[in-house]
């Protein structure tokens, strides 16, 4: 909420809309719980995992970094707002450079806005910074012709005309692109679809770094 009685509700209204309609935060918080180590949130926007994780009693020390300035102080309003424990937010353009970290780490609806070789760069990235015992847990479309292929497609091409998405897609990843670096950096992965009521090709990939014994 915002702070003033009559301030901009935008991001209360666009929080309760995502968490209320959009199957990605019941997917990703599952997927995480048997995880070990601190959390890297990639591409993180107003931080609403951080919230998720928090209120579903999980504890671990988070960091959320996105390229959007205006974004992260709105992310870190909004937790010491809630008082959120362990939890911060840094701007970093994360197809540059990533933060030293060990352990989980989410990569959510960022992939097709990168070129395709600035996507294997940053999943090779994410990769080696999950730890024994770690996951990495990606949403993403994927390209492969079909309905909701398409579908995806022309509501982010709608969503960008009208102002509501401000960058565009750049690349749209297929199963095999995203499999590859996971794969030759370690990690054992599945790839199960996240539909729930929606039209839109949204996949989650669920990459896990085995321990040794």
């Amino acid at each position: 909420m915002p702070a003033r009685r009559f301030g901009n509700r935008r991001d209360y209204y666009y929080s309760r809309g995502k968490l209320g309609s959009d199957p990605l935060y019941p997917g990703v918080l599952a997927a995480l719980v048997p995880a070990q180590g601190g959390l890297l949130d990639i591409g993180c926007g107003l931080g609403l995992l951080a919230h998720v994780l928090r209120q579903a009693g999980q504890q671990q020390p988070y960091l959320g970094v996105d390229i959007d300035a205006d974004k992260i102080a709105r992310a870190q309003r909004a937790g010491a707002q809630a008082a959120l424990t362990d939890a911060r937010f840094d701007c970093l353009d994360a197809s540059a450079t990533l933060p030293d970290h060990h352990g989980s780490v989410t990569l959510l609806d960022v992939l097709q806005y990168l070129p395709a070789d600035a996507q294997a760069g940053l999943l090779h990235a994410a990769a080696t910074r999950v730890a024994p015992g770690g996951r990495l847990v990606i949403r993403t479309t994927l390209a492969d012709n079909s309905g909701r292929d398409r579908a995806t497609r022309i509501t982010d091409m709608l969503a960008h005309l009208v102002g509501w998405m401000g960058t565009r897609p750049r690349h749209y990843p297929d199963a095999a692109s995203v499999r590859a670096p996971l794969e030759a950096a370690g990690l054992r992965l599945q790839m199960t679809p996240l539909y729930g009521n929606t039209p839109f090709n949204n996949w989650l990939v669920c990459a896990e770094r085995p321990i040794r014994g």
